[in-house]
């Protein structure tokens, strides 16, 4: 008979650095081996605990709830020792959630969570239960080094700390000496009448899994599986034994055995999952929270009536409606017991708002509260625009209510500071997330853990195809990728690696913080769960995931960042610096006929929701001219709607170009705004109240069942809507057309108070940009300025507007982008690489004090040059920010170290003379040397190279076009400039600068999709793989590419695109078509120059020799010299021995010699030019 017996030593995959296990796997494998209960001790952390008692309790297995951990020797900080709790009862639960957080919240923690063997008796361990660790416990190290004294005294310890709690570990596992520590540890059984019990350290369920363990380890360690230094600590005996294995390994001793069942026994936690615990509000006057909810609600519903209905006579016609709605759902706020989940965040809501800290107008289907919106949590009247409550909280079906809030990206920690103090440090926490390796992530990991090239990896990892911006698995992507099934078949590495990821693919990699999750417990949070911190981090977390703090109890509000509220309030700023008035945008009519144009043309780059190619598209059809319209696009821009007509409908009723069917007269109201087309989930909602007689929250039931699409659920509701219809005495066949119609569009309606509140921001937004666009503009460039793409489209746009933007300048720059005046924005500083706003802080400081600088050397005497780096200086060079000093950047950029050079110099003899008592007016002043630094040599930049310096400063072309430098000599080659191409079936010949190359892989191989810009306009050419193969050399960024094919357009996108024959660098172009290399030398002095020598010793390394039988490319292109000695003037032809390649290395260090005007191509161009 096989024995009673519980694993009570598992690590799962949330162990993180160790442990494969699959939670589910685990459980299953108890059941199915009779095991009646089941541990879960991850390494340092419960990460997992409430999905193991899910799992568990679903399978008929009791959960044993625990922790494997490191306990600290007060004596040798680096010696910790392993012990492993387990809760005994619920108290033992809440000691396990404090002890585990103190160790993970422990200050200078590095990455193993220690505990204080002090903390057991302060926090209690009555409700726990410990084992003492076999060979990584105390006990077990004092064995194996031969202290048996010292492993008594230890054992008697931690009997007293315990009591009958503290049992003695044995394992069998394939350990060295373990047969001397489990006859060693059997002893101090006897001697000191400690239970003793087996247990097996599970790490992975199956044998063969090993590997992959190892590999897991690795990938966390940072090794290699080859690599012969890695530490080896585990065994391939650490998979799941059944009982009958766990019998033979301990057939001497079974009673260690039966102990294992004995404390299973012992075990019993019980969670309470899905019931609620809101934090308590703190009432002014103690009333109780029904009663101040609603005196607050009415306070607060008579000042929104006052701003919406200034009119006395109006607002008091309206006020029945308003209180008959505001009754309502506090009756129903009450009746389910939420009125303290209002209280609180209306609480932190409206102390953002009074403490400068922007908050979103709403999010959600809370927008459809009326009590909200009283409050001040919401700022969108929702009776104004037909926003339901019930939507929100729906009487009908209880559930926690929800209320995702949107602060200013910059402020929002204020807030959850503000809660944190408010609610107490011990009760408010973010919430966890946990990283997975995805198909593509497990693909680099297990290849770096093989010792695979990088490379090698890259390239099948971006195999794995992408669907709804997730990778597929690796079994998906073996089937749906012909290439990926190909190099599995025929490569044994790529099967390797493919064998080893699949073991691992979706195991939890890490830990995260959930973006906007914040937990407000009534009391400690340790109560509920055990909270985390990443080593040397200071953001405290839970160690459950979002679902999991939910389901023990804790309420979760989200604190959401949007960056266009930090936007926003940064432009009203500006708009005060110029016009000494700040717009309140909350008093502001949803009727501007300048807003609305900026939609109609969809000039809608930097406009809230509204800024993708696809979302312009959708507004220019549909020219929106109305608050409701603007709510309608956010809702119908999706694939469901898109795709199924109901936008085509939308806009050719809009247009009076289709007839508008409102179905019934008394839905006439409901569709209006939508023009009869069911946009909404709320007008499902309406339908079936007015037609089939349903009250708002039955109408919700059924809005959500049309969603689930159960057919039972369905054919019952059928039944219901058409009882109900004829009672409304609305015909049969009508009222079957209406719900089959509900029922299409109820997968593809959207909820409606959430589109209105963004509406809000988007309209703010439009509004912005059409009265205040430099204030708009410099405060949305200012928002990503560590993105230089980001910058570099709104820069764009903003010109596109009629703005002037200003280069950045050491004397009038801030940190951010600023408004100069309404048409004109000044570069920010903080937006140069390699300069950082400590640095421009520093830089503004110095200025401020000091006045505008004179030059370098000033620049670098007055700023603190411990914080304003070389590397800082440099960039701001490169970047222009000194060219109102002294336009020639190369100039100023060879000066820099003589200037830091100067002023270290000045400073130290300023030291020197202070402590002589020197440092008045007669102590004599290290001059800066300017004059030396004038006339010293400095390399000149070409116009090309002062772009390509520029752009490494400020990540693109800023002060000109590259294309401008080579506009006139590309011209004659390419007449056609980009923004005129159309559509053709002849072949044509374009320039452009390359700006962007992506690559795909096709089942032909790979092709490369090249974008062309010659500052008129941009084409996408797609390179086939043959063509890209044989010269993908030529696709170089910011380098000109003449490209040969045919212009046709691309309907999806709605652009011109071009199928590309021939590509052609510009220095081949050149050698092609370029006639003679023309150098005027008049009125230069040739010596003082370097004589004809320099000019021969540039030209020669770009020398070829004339030969007929060659190509005339190839035969190089003749020179000629025009040159005058005051008394006559000659052409002098170079000879054939110093024909040379026209490259721009060449022509660029002839004009940086001799000046950009005297030194020519001439060309012979054909009527058309073809690459041959």
């Amino acid at each position: 008979m096989l024995p009673d017996f519980v694993h009570l030593r598992l690590h799962s995959e949330y162990s993180i650095t160790d442990g494969i296990v699959r939670i589910d796997k685990a459980v299953a494998r108890a059941r199915d081996d009779g095991q009646p209960a089941l541990a879960l001790t991850d390494l340092g952390n419960a990460f997992g605990l409430v999905k193991f008692y899910q799992a568990a309790r679903k399978a008929g297995i009791k959960p044993l709830l625990g922790a494997d951990i490191w306990v600290g020797n007060p004596q040798e900080p680096d010696d910790a020792s392993r012990l492993l709790l387990l809760c005994r009862n619920n108290d033992g639960y809440r000691q396990l959630c404090e002890l585990l957080s103190r160790g993970a919240l422990s200050q200078g923690r590095r990455e193993r969570v220690v505990l204080d063997p002090a903390w057991f008796e302060e926090v209690g361990c009555d409700g726990l239960i410990a084992l003492s660790g076999a060979a990584e416990g105390d006990v077990g190290k004092a064995i194996l080094q031969g202290r048996i004294d010292e492993a008594a005294l230890r054992v008697m310890a931690w009997k007293k700390l315990f009591g009958t709690g503290y049992y003695l570990e044995v394992q069998r596992y394939g350990h060295p000496d373990e047969e001397i520590l489990v006859a060693q540890t059997a002893q101090l059984s006897l001697d000191a009448d400690v239970p003793l019990v087996a247990t097996h350290p599970v790490q992975f369920v199956d044998r063969d899994d090993f590997r992959a363990h190892d590999a897991r380890v690795c990938i966390a360690t940072g090794y290699t599986l080859a690599d012969k230094r890695r530490p080896r600590i585990f065994t391939e005996q650490q998979y799941f034994q059944t009982r009958a294995d766990m019998a033979e390994r301990f057939s001497d001793i079974p009673q260690a055995l039966t102990n294992a069942f004995e404390v299973a026994r012992r075990c019993n936690v019980t969670l309470t999952l899905g019931k609620s615990f809101l934090p308590d509000f703190p009432t002014p006057n103690g009333e109780g929270l029904d009663e101040f909810l609603v005196a607050e609600a009415r306070r607060g519903l008579a000042e929104r009536l006052k701003q919406l209905y200034p009119d006395e006579t109006v607002r008091a016609a309206r006020q029945a409606e308003y209180d008959e709605r505001l009754d309502f759902e506090c009756k129903t706020i009450i009746q389910m017991g939420f009125p303290g989940y209002f209280l609180i965040v209306a609480d932190f809501i409206n102390w953002a708002k009074n403490n400068g800290v922007p908050v979103g107008p709403g999010r959600g289907s809370g927008a459809g509260s009326l009590v909200a919106y009283s409050l001040g949590i919401t700022d969108l009247d929702p009776l104004a625009y037909a926003l339901l409550f019930e939507r929100f909280l729906n009487p009908e079906r209880v559930s926690m209510p929800d209320f995702d809030i949107d602060f200013c990206q910059d402020n929002r920690w204020k807030v959850i500071e503000y809660v944190r103090e408010k609610y107490g440090a011990d009760a408010v926490s973010q919430i966890a997330t946990f990283g997975t390796m995805s198909s593509k992530a497990v693909i680099r990991d297990a290849g770096r853990v093989l010792d695979l090239p990088y490379n090698f990896c890259d390239q099948l990892s971006k195999l794995i195809p992408v669907v709804q911006n997730r990778p597929v698995s690796l079994a998906e992507a073996l089937s749906a990728e012909p290439q990926l099934q190909e190099r599995y078949e025929r490569e044994e590495e790529v099967k390797e690696l493919f064998t080893l990821a699949n073991k691992l693919e979706d195991l939890t990699r890490n830990v995260g913080m959930h973006a906007g999750g914040v937990l407000i417990a009534p009391g400690k949070l340790t109560d509920f769960c055990p909270l985390y911190t990443q080593p040397g981090g200071d953001a405290v977390v839970s160690q459950y995931d979002k679902d999991d703090v939910e389901k023990v109890g804790l309420v979760k509000f989200d604190f959401l960042g949007l960056r266009n509220l930090t936007i926003i309030e940064l432009a009203l700023d500006y708009v005060a610096r110029l016009t000494g008035e700040r717009p309140d945008l909350n008093a502001l009519a949803f009727d501007d006929p300048k807003a609305y144009q900026i939609l109609k043309d969809a000039n809608t780059t930097a406009i809230f929701q509204v800024e993708s190619e696809g979302m312009k598209k959708l507004l220019k059809k549909l020219a929106p001219d109305r608050f409701e319209d603007i709510i309608a696009v956010l809702a119908l821009y999706r694939p469901g709607p898109l795709g199924s007509g109901m936008v085509d409908d939308f806009i050719l009723r809009k247009k009076g170009l289709q007839k508008i069917d409102y179905f019934h007269e008394s839905l006439k109201a409901c569709l209006t705004p939508t023009y009869g087309v069911i946009v909404y989930q709320e007008q499902v909602m309406q339908i079936s109240q007015l037609i089939g007689r349903y009250t708002l929250g039955a109408a919700d039931m059924l809005r959500r069942a049309m969603g689930k699409k159960k057919p039972e659920e369905m054919a019952e509701h059928r039944d219901i809507f058409r009882e109900g219809a004829k009672e409304s005495e609305i015909d049969e066949r009508l009222a079957m057309q209406l719900f089959d119609l509900m029922e299409k569009f109820a997968e593809y309606g959207f909820n409606k108070s959430h589109t209105a509140a963004y509406a809000v921001v988007t309209y703010h937004t439009a509004w912005l940009k059409a009265h205040h666009a430099a204030a708009f503009m410099a405060a949305t460039l200012s928002s990503d300025m560590d993105s230089t793409d980001t910058v570099k489209i709104f820069h764009d746009d903003a010109k596109a507007n009629g703005l002037t933007i200003l280069g950045p300048d050491v004397n009038h720059s801030e940190f951010r982008f600023s408004p100069v005046d309404p048409k004109t924005i000044r570069y920010g500083l903080g937006a140069v690489k390699g300069t950082g706003e400590n640095a421009v802080n520093a830089i503004i400081a110095a200025r401020t004090a000091g006045g505008p600088f004179k030059d370098i050397f000033d620049f670098c005497q007055r700023v603190d040059r411990r914080i304003v780096n070389r590397r800082a200086m440099e960039a701001l060079v490169r970047a222009g920010a000194f060219d109102a000093l002294d336009a020639e950047r190369s100039r100023v950029l060879s000066q820099v170290a003589l200037a830091v050079e100067t002023a270290e110099q000045a400073a130290a003899n300023a030291h020197q003379n202070s402590l002589f008592g020197m440092d008045d007016l007669s102590a004599p002043q290290a001059q800066p040397r300017q004059g030396n630094a004038d006339t010293q040599s400095y390399p000149r930049w070409s116009e090309r190279q002062r772009l390509i310096e520029e752009k490494a400063a400020l990540g693109f072309f800023f002060s000109a076009h590259p294309f401008d430098i080579v506009r006139a000599e590309v011209r004659p080659m390419c007449p056609m400039p980009i923004g005129r191409l159309e559509a053709g079936r002849d072949t044509t010949l374009v320039a452009g600068i390359v700006t962007d190359v992506r690559t795909q892989m096709t089942r032909r191989g790979k092709m490369a999709f090249v974008t062309l810009d010659d500052g008129e306009g941009r084409i996408e050419a797609a390179v086939f793989s043959e063509l890209f193969d044989a010269q993908r050399h030529k696709l170089r960024m910011d380098e000109l590419l003449l490209v040969e094919g045919k212009v046709s357009r691309d309907e999806f996108r709605d652009a011109l695109k071009l199928g590309v024959d021939r590509l052609m660098t510009f220095n081949e172009a050149r050698a092609q078509w370029a006639q003679g290399l023309r150098i005027d030398l008049r009125g230069l002095d040739i010596r003082g120059l370097g004589g004809v020598r320099r000019l021969y010793d540039l030209m020669q390394p770009f020398a070829q020799l004339a030969d007929a039988s060659t190509s005339t490319s190839a035969r190089g292109c003749p020179v000629s010299l025009t040159y005058s000695n005051g008394s006559a003037e000659a052409v002098l032809e170079v000879g054939d021995g110093l024909r040379v390649r026209p490259d721009t290395d060449l022509l660029d260090a002839l004009r940086s010699l001799l000046g950009n005007e005297r030194v020519r191509l001439d060309y012979q161009l054909g009527a058309q030019q073809r690459v041959r």
